[in-house]
């Protein structure tokens, strides 16, 4: 029989409640599970080749994300930051000092706030809105983008940069 060590997590709630995920996504439940850093998230910190291509923060959160069946790239750029935020947190603590118009403060990280937004808006689970211009007055449709959004957004704009 043999033992497995399981290490310790935390649930960190999302801003976006889960309210635009399928209701069959795990993501859809408003939380996901972490886990604390350990000396492989390190390396990764670390990893010259993540940092050159520009996936080393990705590849620390699916690292750190431990949630069953949870997609790193499912994930809503807000809640991402979120993630992002609480892996700094849980890793390293909730103070960060910054320098300010030459002064040292220090940040509590714990203490930033989410963006409020009127969830009723949300009730359908549907990540598509509609919206008309106010100057023009055409209609238009857009979505909250996910991290595979915004990497393909990412690829398209360096294929028109060649």
């Amino acid at each position: 029989m043999a033992n497995t060590f399981k290490l310790p997590t935390e649930t960190v709630l999302l801003p976006s409640k889960g309210l635009l995920y399928p209701e069959d996504s795990p993501l859809a439940k408003g939380e996901i599970e972490m886990k604390y850093m350990t000396a492989k998230e390190e390396d990764i910190l670390t990893n010259q080749n993540y940092i050159q291509s520009g996936v080393v923060i990705d590849k620390l959160l699916e690292s750190l994300i431990v949630t069953q069946g949870a997609s790193y790239n499912d994930l809503l750029i807000g809640d991402k930051n979120a993630v992002m935020i609480a892996a700094r947190i849980l890793s390293y603590g909730k103070d960060y000092p910054i320098k300010y118009r030459g002064e040292e403060i220090i940040v509590d990280l714990s203490e930033l706030n989410h963006k409020e937004i009127d969830f009723e808006i949300l009730k359908d689970r549907k990540n598509q809105f509609s919206f008309t211009l106010p100057n023009s007055g055409v209609p238009v449709t857009f979505k909250v983008l996910n991290h595979s959004d915004e990497k393909g957004i990412e690829a398209e704009e360096a294929g028109l940069e060649r």
